[in-house]
């Protein structure tokens, strides 16, 4: 069921009246690009790599295994990346940044993802805290450097950087622990926003899963933007099931309407 007008209407007076807003996303956006969700079944729609099982390429244990296998596995994954553009929920989201930080204050827009694609850098988003890294930029497994991955040659696998170490994705690989720094970033953002929106996510994969209850716990309004229903539902302020790329944009023109009409994050 589509959401109705007074619960678009409740949200775009909630950002509105917010001054400070943390968005978590997941793959849902991601996948309203086409690109196919991490579980998703159908992302093994390529032949060669129908047989096998991401959750268990995505480890420590089988890059060590098998260091070709799991860098061309990478490397497909990037080239579906690059294969498709923003959406509308990446371009609203923003749009809302830009408005937000130009209206209100610097730091009065956060967005967590829990995506690796890049596709909200690709929009213009500029806060963005990537909570399970980048597939953009690899590191040396000997030496720590990172390099883009545009200045990467994946003429032959496994790649290996000028150091002789074999080079691995910025991710955050199943059994490794999250970013610090993102985490630090995420968490203080959490403790000073007055309005948490989750988009796009299941809510079960921790530690993100619970920084809605954090948020509401410091006293934020919070929303969910979900095509299905996901363990937060119940919980938040205002549900609003559907496409982040349908419904963000509506959200915003109300936004705007009470904002005094100017367009919101247009440049």
């Amino acid at each position: 069921m589509a959401p109705g007008p007074e619960q678009l209407d409740r949200l775009a007076a909630c950002i509105v009246e917010a001054r400070n807003v943390v968005v978590l996303t997941g793959a849902g956006v991601s996948a309203e690009s086409g690109l196919a969700t991490f579980r998703d079944p159908s992302e093994a729609g390529d032949a060669l790599w129908s047989r096998y099982d991401p959750m268990e390429l995505a480890t420590i244990g089988a890059f060590e295994r098998d260091p070709e296998l799991v860098t061309r596995w990478y490397h497909w994954r990037f080239t579906k990346c690059a294969d498709v553009d923003p959406n509308p929920g990446h371009d609203a989201l923003a749009r809302l940044e830009r408005w937000l930080t130009e209206s209100k204050s610097p730091e009065a827009f956060t967005l967590i993802t829990q995506n690796i694609d890049g596709l909200h850098q690709r929009a213009g988003s500029v806060r963005v805290v990537e909570l399970h890294g980048t597939i953009h930029t690899w590191r040396c497994t000997e030496t720590g450097k990172e390099t883009p991955l545009r200045d990467l040659s994946f003429g032959s696998f496994p790649v290996r950087s000028g150091d002789g170490g074999l080079m691995r994705p910025c991710v955050v690989w199943f059994g490794e622990a999250l970013p610090e720094a993102a985490l630090a970033i995420a968490g203080a953002a959490l403790e000073r926003c007055d309005l948490f929106m989750s988009i796009g996510t299941s809510a079960t994969v921790q530690p993100a899963a619970s920084f809605l209850r954090i948020a509401k716990h410091n006293g934020a309004r919070t929303a969910e933007i979900n095509r299905d229903s996901t363990p937060n539902t119940a919980e938040v302020d205002i549900a609003l099931p559907g496409a982040s790329g349908e419904i963000l944009p509506l959200v915003l023109a109300r936004a705007e309407r009470l904002a005094g009409g100017d367009p919101i994050g247009d440049t």
